[in-house]
């Protein structure tokens, strides 16, 4: 009885309520949270869809690249694999696509769903786009179409209840098997 009370009194101390729950502590997606790195303007210059083009493959988390688009990782992704394609011109409208810019942001798209499929055996997928903040973009000035991969079961206890995702996968890992994974050709 007296290692049980111990056992209880160990548990009491620290901050907040003792409730039972383990923690899995992601203090990295306070970045997220917060709005940390996030554009202070709308213009180009501050804009991270406008900068990761000018960086390596494997620094900018780029999958692929096209004349008109390019598909990335997301840096806050939703499942492992969630990648967004986004045109290199900066714009914020669906409408304001040119022909060229459109055409190949559906077969990057398209490309996306096959490297997916290939790569991690992906069962479904939501695509979509935000368009606006009050639609839910993040960076709303520059459009960006999200291809994130669904399996069977992927919506477990950790999102459901703890509001948070596990993801069994380092970024550059996943970048490398979806860009190796990526369908060429016409």
């Amino acid at each position: 009885m007296l290692h049980v009370m111990q056992e209880e009194r160990n548990e009491q101390t620290g901050a907040g309520s003792h409730d039972n729950f383990q923690r899995l502590w992601t203090p990295h997606r306070m970045a997220y949270i917060k709005g940390e790195n996030k554009p202070a303007g709308s213009g180009p210059e501050a804009c991270p869809f406008c900068q990761i083009p000018k960086l390596s493959d494997e620094e900018g988390l780029i999958v692929a690249r096209g004349s008109a688009v390019f598909a990335v990782l997301n840096l806050y992704p939703y499942n492992s694999g969630h990648l967004m394609v986004c045109p290199y011109r900066h714009v914020s409208d669906y409408a304001d696509l040119d022909d060229d810019e459109t055409a190949e942001l559906a077969d990057f798209t398209k490309r996306s769903l096959q490297a997916l499929r290939k790569a991690s055996g992906a069962q479904g997928f939501n695509v979509g786009m935000n368009l606006g903040h009050v639609a839910g973009a993040g960076i709303a000035a520059h459009l960006h179409q999200h291809v994130v991969p669904r399996w069977g079961g992927d919506t477990n206890f950790m999102p459901v209840v703890g509001h948070t995702k596990v993801l069994p996968q380092l970024l550059r890992d996943t970048r490398e098997l979806l860009a190796d994974a990526w369908p060429h050709g016409a």
